[in-house]
This record gives C-alpha cells, structure tokens and sequence, in this order.
C-alpha cells in the first residue's frame, strides 16, 4: 500500500473522522490513520476536507494525526484459499489475527486475507499456450482449493489481450504469476489472486430467468414456499423465532455448491455455534465436512459498527467471484437490520437528514443494491452460475411494519413470515404459511414437475386452500366449539393438524428427518392429500370421523417423517398402497 500523507485529523466522533487540509483523495478511497494505521473509508468529500468512516476503534485518535492514502477503494482479495476461512468484516482472516494478538484483536493489526505462504498446485487449462488470445473472464488454470471446489483463476475484468507467458503445471504460492498477457494498455502480468472493490458488482454476460428451485432440505419451504437459484429471500421474525436457526438450516442442507454466510451484528455465542458445528457437520451429497464449500464472516455486534456496514459488501463480494466460477453460491445474511442500525449510526454521527424512524433517506436504495446483486447469470466466460441471497431481518419487536422489513419486501420475491405462536409451540421451522409467499411458485413449477412426476402446483395450491379453510374453521371453533361443526368441516381441521404436525414440523436433529429429498416430499405430500381426499368422500357415504382418526395406517402417516427415509421409496409405496386399502375396507363397511 502506498504510504503518502493526503491530510490531517480534525474532528473525531467515534467511527467518524473528519480530516481536513485533503490533497489527492477520492470518494471511497481506503486509507489509513494515526500511527496505528486504522482503517478506514472516505465516504465524503467537501473542499479540502473529507468526512471517514473507521472499521475500528477510534480510541487514541486526536486531532494533527496523519491520514495515509492509497489510491484505492476498499477491496477484497480473490484467489485459492476463501474456502473454509473464518474473516471479520473487511476480510481480515480471524485465525491468523488470534495467532498474532491473542483473544482481542489489536489496533491497526492486519494479515493477507490469502495466505502467502501456502502452495497450490496450478493447472493450466487443456490446449492453452504463448500467443493464444483471451478475453476477460477467460480460466487459465484450475486449483483444486477442497474436494469439491476446482478453483478457477480467471482473467480479471479488462485484462483480455494475447498471452505472452503461460506458467506451468507446478505448486505456487497466490502471489505468484500466472500469465502475462499483452492488453491495449501494455503488458499485464496476472497473479493467481486479484483485489476487487467490495462495492462494485463484478460483471457478467447475460441475466438468466430464474427457475431452478434451491432445494433446501426444509418442507415447509421448498413445498410451499420454494426459492429459485439466483433469487433473494427475506426471514423476518422477532427475537427467539427462528431466524439463526433457519439459517443454519438452509446453509446445511441446500444444494448450492458454495455457502458464504455472513453473521453481521449478532451476538457472538451464535457465531460461535456456527463455527463449532460447521466443521463437525458431514454433507449428506459429498461425505465431507460442510466447511470444504463454506466461507463465514463474522462481524458480531461488540465489533467495531462501521465494519458491520462494510461486512455485507464483503460477503456477496466473495459470492460472485465463485460464481463467475460457474458456482451456484447461497448468501446468508445474518442479519440485515443490524447493517441498517449500523447504517442509521453511521448517518447520525455524519448529521445527515434522518428519515422514518431515524435511518437515513438512502436505507432502500443500500437495501436495494444488495438484493440486485442476486442472480442466476450466464459469466463472462458462457458459463452459468448464480448467488441467492438470504437475509434474515430482526424487526423490534416482531413489528413487520418497521421500515427495514417494509423496505425488504419491496425488493424480495419470496417472504418466510417466523411466527412468534409457532416458536412458542415449538413448531419449527416457526414459518407462518398465513403471512408467508413465495413469487418463484410459476417459475420453479416446471422444474418441480418434471422431477417429480406429479401436478406438484396443483397439490401445493390444494393444500394451500385446506390451510386456508381451517383458519376460518379454528375462529368459528373458538366461538362455539368444535361440535357445533359438521364432520366434513371437522375432518378439514382434523387434515391440517396432520400436515402440520407430519409434514410442516421438522426435527433438525433427528438423523432422518432434518433433510427431506424432493421424492420424500412430494410422496409426503401426495400421502396426506389422498387421505384428504379420500378420508372427505368417505364422510359423504356416511362414515363417521370417529373411525377416520382411529385408523391404526393415520398414526404410520404422522410418524413417516421419522420412519422413512429418503430413498426408501417401497416403503413410501406401501404407506401409500396400505392407506387404499384401509379407506376401501371402511367405505365397504357403509355400502
């Protein structure tokens, strides 16, 4: 980093300096502090002076310290080596930090975010050589970075030219060369690492239409509430629903290929359980530990609030170069409303104009630069890959009307409503399918039919309809009872508690039931919905709803999220081939 003096501390207001007597400085330039060198972001310019914001803690500062430019925006380093790193939120590597400053990290301490030192053997790519011509985009090389990752070292966006130098197949270090390639502008040498601006999307050829689901493992979600790849979902829920939980839950068992989750704001004992689980956790399509396709930021709240801010940024960063790799990659963020105080604070201590509830005029626009970073995208080198975000929102108080979550809304496709009576009762995943909706269901329902067989749209809509019923039929029973209702109405209430139970319920530490496969779920699914319809024109011939509950097969039903496995589908058949049978014998009874 270039050491040159752009200026002089004037006033300090916690995270926020301003800096006056500025030469040679621009607009989200990083620079550094004090004779600790904090770092630091200029977010204002007026004349000669400069208002910046500071990723750590101030204290120490005063007035006449020197501010050290460099001539750069705030970036991140992409290369072999992210796999499996735990960083803080502008990309300082964790485990390298405790190694140098122990428990606490230190002022002005800083590490590579990759390591230097590390080889990685390189190969290049087949019929690749000297005088070949390469456009931005294009791979050289690939480095097996885990067991399941080929890292891809692409050329970086406007050094296309012709290839002057190719290295070899060998070990390397990232700081190495891997090409060099002649461009407009002169010779280029290209290392096996680059930096890029966290705020500025990396490019790509084209955006694709959306739909392929995220198949996440969850019931609740991908059945009636599905994802596509490459979209953007919010999880909003007040203190103790669910939304941590949820998180992890996606992060585990979805199958996108590279998770970066990003834990900005939260408190530290849920980082910790992520970072003590993850590496213990197996893959159920790999066999490997989850961490071999797994990046985590941690930037929990007792850090420095202005690193909170840059954390995002960071996160969906490291997204998009994987998925320039041709990589599906699934975005938690954990939580979005703790970036938005963070946001508010930032503004406050700058004096600028606050808007409702005191975050600033700008909140939907960050909100919507975030979410438009989502895609599922054909890259510069014709390969497609995308980067779905997730973004948990903790509104005050469970009060969805709050700005941050109104805000979200207007940028998300799909909503996954926690509810605070669900939690309460300890129905989890605690996501309401009265205050839920998903906007992919059109996009992802050719998908889901074609490999499952069956009208899944339909049977969702079917389902969905029965939900609907019981609500109103629970208010009339609060009213004047359940015997006041006829058995047909009885036997809808009697329906959605075992769907709710059976299938929306699940066990995330039972061995079978935490990840349910697409075949296991719409064979579910289709189970329930015969005994509905079944069980309702039985009701029509007489049968009593009496005998509908006491069958000994609606017991098995309840239980087959805990006693079939995924690929078990003969014994899925059987509970299905049994449940004919058992209706044919009671209907036969009143014929």
């Amino acid at each position: 980093m270039e050491d040159r003096i752009i200026g002089r501390v004037y006033r300090v207001n916690g995270p926020v300096i301003e800096a006056s007597d500025i030469t040679d400085a621009m607009m989200m330039e990083l620079v550094r502090i004090g004779e600790g060198r904090l770092v630091g972001e200029i977010v204002k310019l007026a004349g000669n002076t400069a208002v910046i914001q500071v990723y750590e803690d101030t204290t120490g500062i005063r007035p006449g310290d020197d501010v050290f430019g460099s001539g750069m925006p705030l970036s991140v380093e992409l290369g072999p080596g992210l796999i499996g790193t735990i960083y803080d939120g502008i990309q300082r590597p964790l485990e390298a930090l405790l190694e140098a400053s122990g428990e606490f990290i230190a002022k002005g301490i800083t590490r590579p975010a990759l390591n230097r030192e590390k080889k990685w053997h390189f190969i290049p790519s087949p019929g690749l050589k000297a005088g070949d011509t390469i456009a931005e985009g294009f791979a050289l090389g690939t480095i097996k970075e885990t067991d399941r990752v080929s890292h891809k070292i692409l050329v970086p966006a406007g050094k296309g030219g012709t290839i002057k130098n190719l290295t070899a197949e060998g070990d390397y270090t990232v700081a190495d060369s891997a090409a060099e390639i002649e461009t407009a502008s002169g010779i280029a040498k290209i290392d096996f690492y680059h930096r890029w601006p966290i705020r500025k999307p990396r490019p790509v050829k084209q955006r694709q239409p959306l739909k392929i689901p995220l198949v996440t493992g969850q019931r609740v979600i991908d059945t009636l509430f599905p994802l596509a790849k490459g979209g953007t979902v919010a999880i909003p829920g007040g203190f103790g629903t669910g939304k941590t939980m949820t998180q992890h839950a996606v992060a585990k068992w979805c199958d996108a290929d590279i998770i970066v989750y990003i834990g900005c704001g939260e408190r530290g004992n849920e980082m910790t359980d992520v970072l003590m689980e993850f590496p213990e956790l197996i893959d159920p399509r790999t066999g490997t530990s989850l961490m071999d396709r797994t990046i985590l930021i941690a930037n929990t709240s007792n850090m420095p609030v202005s690193a909170r801010e840059a954390s995002i940024y960071t996160g969906v960063t490291l997204a998009e170069y994987y998925r320039d790799q041709g990589y599906h990659v699934a975005v938690m963020a954990d939580s979005t409303s703790r970036w938005a105080e963070a946001l508010r604070e930032l503004a406050g201590r700058m004096e600028e104009m606050p808007a409702e509830e005191g975050f600033p005029a700008y909140l939907p626009t960050r909100i919507a630069e975030f979410y438009e970073r989502a895609g599922y995208m054909t890259v510069l080198d014709g390969e497609e890959g995308s980067v779905t975000i997730i973004g948990a929102v903790s509104p005050p108080g469970g009060d969805f009307s709050e700005p941050v979550t109104q805000h979200t809304k207007r940028f998300v496709r799909c909503f996954w409503g926690l509810d605070r009576q669900l939690a309460n009762a300890r129905h989890y995943p605690a996501i309401s399918w009265l205050e839920s909706y998903s906007e992919y269901l059109d996009d992802v329902s050719g998908w889901w039919e074609t490999h499952s067989g069956t009208s899944w749209l339909k049977n969702r809509a079917e389902i969905m309809e029965l939900l609907q019923k019981e609500v109103r039929l629970q208010q009339v029973v609060k009213l004047v009872g359940p015997d006041a209702l006829p058995d047909s109405q009885r036997f809808i209430i009697e329906v959605c508690t075992l769907f709710k139970n059976a299938f929306l319920q699940q066990n995330a530490f039972d061995d079978i039931d935490r990840y349910s496969s697409v075949e296991k779920q719409v064979r579910m699914l289709e189970i329930i919905l015969t005994y509905s319809r079944r069980g309702a024109d039985a009701i029509r011939r007489g049968v009593t709803i009496v005998k509908l509950r006491h069958m000994k097969i609606v017991q098995d039903i309840a239980r087959m999220k805990l006693s079939v496995a995924n690929d078990d589908t003969t014994a899925m058949d059987k509970l299905e081939a049994r449940l004919e049978r058992a209706m044919d014998q009671l209907e036969s009874i009143y014929e």
